[in-house]
């Protein structure tokens, strides 16, 4: 299986999902004018990812959203069911959400999302460049 990588640019966040190393990143802000025409490549690799993983390979996931709008927030909750759904059928997934310390707004977003899930996912601060 490719991996998937779509650079990331103004309103749209960086995409890395490595299916050699099991790791899936996304990262930056996603405001991008047509948010399902954005993340439909995105949902559909997770498909064809999740069919051929088997039970005995371990899953890292890393999102870090510092702005995320609402039509991406829905798209970030389908694949996130994709990924639960899996975590449900016995595979192997756990996600970190990196959030600014500083951004109130950003960690309840996170928190939202965990609470929607069953899949082990930690939510942890991002490191500041100035320290």
């Amino acid at each position: 299986m490719d991996k998937l990588y779509i650079a990331g640019a103004k309103g749209t966040p960086e995409v890395d999902f490595d299916p050699l190393q099991h790791t899936l990143k996304l990262s930056g802000q996603s405001y991008p004018e047509n948010a399902f025409k954005f993340y439909e490549p995105i949902l559909r690799w997770v498909d064809a990812y999740l069919d051929q993983l088997t039970t005995e390979v371990n899953v890292v996931i890393d999102f870090s959203f510092p702005y995320i709008n609402t039509s991406s927030s829905k798209c970030v909750m389908m694949l996130l069911e994709k990924l639960d759904e899996a975590f449900q059928k016995g595979k192997q997934l756990s996600l970190n959400w990196y959030y600014d310390e500083d951004n109130e707004s950003e960690l309840e977003c996170a928190e939202e999302f965990k609470e929607d899930v069953t899949m082990p996912f930690q939510l942890i601060p991002r490191e500041r460049k100035d320290d």
